[in-house]
């Protein structure tokens, strides 16, 4: 009896592990899209990045073919003191067994010249390259209203990307 408790412990113990081996690498979670116009317009992407791998992982470059140009962006202070979005160079690092939100007002996922006009409850296929991880497929819903989540958030919808240097 003893025997077969013990077996039974062993197999509960390891059913138990299994999810948290299932999410060893990257997640991501609560991805969404707001669109600024139709065709030729922008767009920008939010999502939370959990890095559950023991090592350091960078988020490199994004892909998606409703766009002509994809890219990672943040929001900057210029000389003026007014906000302007920029390119990211380098990538994004996401700590070891930590995440990093890209969100409203900070880092976020620019799409330039949009292929067709995208409204709310199209769905955008996502390409994320890692360094680690390599790359990774989001489907990512269009929902214009969206609130952001936090307090003090920009308003995304009155910036526009700043020149390229």
């Amino acid at each position: 009896m003893k025997r077969f408790q013990l077996l039974a412990a062993a197999l509960a113990a390891s059913l138990l592990a299994m999810p948290a081996l299932a999410h060893d690498g990257v997640h991501i979670s609560n991805p969404y899209a707001r669109v600024n116009g139709g065709q030729g317009a922008t767009g920008a992407i939010f999502l939370q990045i959990e890095n559950h791998a023991d090592v350091d992982e960078r988020l490199l470059e994004v892909k998606s073919d409703v766009a002509e140009k994809v890219e990672l962006h943040t929001h900057s202070a210029g000389a003026d003191g007014v906000m302007q979005m920029r390119a990211i160079e380098g990538g994004i690092a996401i700590p070891a067994l930590q995440g990093h939100d890209l969100k409203r007002g900070g880092d976020h996922i620019m799409l330039m010249g949009l292929k067709s006009a995208l409204k709310d409850g199209d769905v955008i296929p996502l390409t994320l390259i890692f360094e680690h991880a390599g790359e990774v497929q989001v489907e990512v819903p269009v929902d214009n209203a969206r609130k952001p989540a936090a307090k003090g958030a920009m308003n995304h919808d009155a910036m526009a990307p700043a020149a390229s240097n």
